[in-house]
């Protein structure tokens, strides 16, 4: 970036978007830990994710690593119907239509909550072996609902702290499925196809040989994954964590895999918690759909969005992010957490 030009326009191959990055209106990367973070507490005691025996139906459970039958008091990590659930079973989407302007449909799918047993710790400051737990569990829920019917997008997702739209204190993640493909995603799709069917290339797999071999946004990144803060950062110390090998459909992760991405997002939580003080934040899947199409072209990856601005008139008008520091500033201070 031009020392006499403190704005920078950057585009974002995968997504066709462009974004703001302007260091001009930067802070220092320290300055970007919250003072204070809105707290979201609760007690335990009323704590509905704490209360486990009330639960009227259990769908996964872990426990130390591995799948059981039985939810006891180990018990680890879980998943749960969502009680108040956006999307839900039917059979049939019965779509309607108003004049030729508008239609509706039933929102037909699965909502679900996955619970980790910790009512205090985030999964930035649990130990590694627990963070993997997770993603074992996202992967059999991902798998048991591919067998659903309407299902051609599975959503995966975590809010943490009030500023990310967590309602609940206690840690969990949602799982919705969908009869649509996200419009994001939708976008993505079009991009990586056009690109692969052009240079025969995977764009994802283009970018992860860029970012280690240049190395100034690689945050961290172990035999199977790299974390980095993209070129088009969407957000300050926004974050991506993405299979150094091919890998299109999430489902088809192998145990290795996991444990691989289990120590790369566990490192990835744990400098943003000690970097930015605990921040809110989101983090959600881009996975090939299954839609029943081959998406063979595309490569899943996990983006981290910690909460570090609010999107105001310009964000929100233009649909053009701004940023306000570099992605080669932010992941050198990460790294350095």
């Amino acid at each position: 970036m031009s020392e006499e030009f403190p704005s920078e326009l950057r585009y974002d191959i995968a997504s066709g978007d462009w974004v703001v990055v302007a260091s001009g209106r930067a802070k220092r990367p320290d300055q970007f830990k919250k003072e204070k973070r809105i707290e979201n507490k609760s007690n335990k005691d009323d704590c509905p994710f704490c209360n486990w025996k009330d639960f009227e139906k259990v769908n996964v459970i872990f426990e130390d690593g591995k799948q059981v039958s039985e939810i006891t008091e180990s018990w680890s990590a879980i998943s749960i119907p969502n009680k108040y659930p956006a999307f839900m079973p039917s059979d049939t989407l019965d779509r309607k239509y108003e004049n030729s302007l508008y239609q509706t449909m039933n929102a037909v799918g699965y909502h679900e909550v996955i619970i980790t047993r910790d009512h205090e710790k985030s999964l930035g400051q649990l130990p590694v072996d627990k963070v993997r737990e997770v993603f074992y569990l996202y992967r059999q829920r991902y798998r048991d609902l591919l067998q659903k019917e309407f299902v051609n997008y599975i959503s995966i997702f975590h809010n943490h702290g009030r500023e990310a739209g967590a309602s609940i204190a206690h840690p969990h993640s949602q799982i919705v499925t969908t009869p649509l493909i996200d419009v994001d995603l939708d976008k993505a799709l079009s991009k990586t196809k056009d690109y692969h069917k052009d240079k025969e290339n995977c764009i994802y797999c283009k970018m992860n040989h860029w970012e280690i071999e240049k190395g100034e946004r690689i945050v961290y990144e172990n035999e199977k994954f790299v974390v980095v803060c993209p070129f088009a950062s969407k957000a300050a110390f926004q974050v991506v964590i993405s299979p150094k090998e091919h890998l299109a459909y999430f489902e088809e992760a192998t145990d290795e895999d996991l444990d691989y991405l289990g120590d790369a997002f566990q490192v990835a939580l744990s400098k943003l918690y000690k970097g930015l003080g605990d921040p809110s934040y989101n983090f959600y899947l881009h996975c090939a759909p299954s839609d029943g199409m081959d998406h063979g072209y595309y490569h899943w990856h996990w983006t981290i969005i910690p909460k570090t601005s609010v999107w105001a008139g310009f964000e929100l008008g233009a649909r053009m992010e701004i940023s306000t520091i570099r992605p080669e500033e932010a992941a050198k201070y990460l790294r350095e957490q």
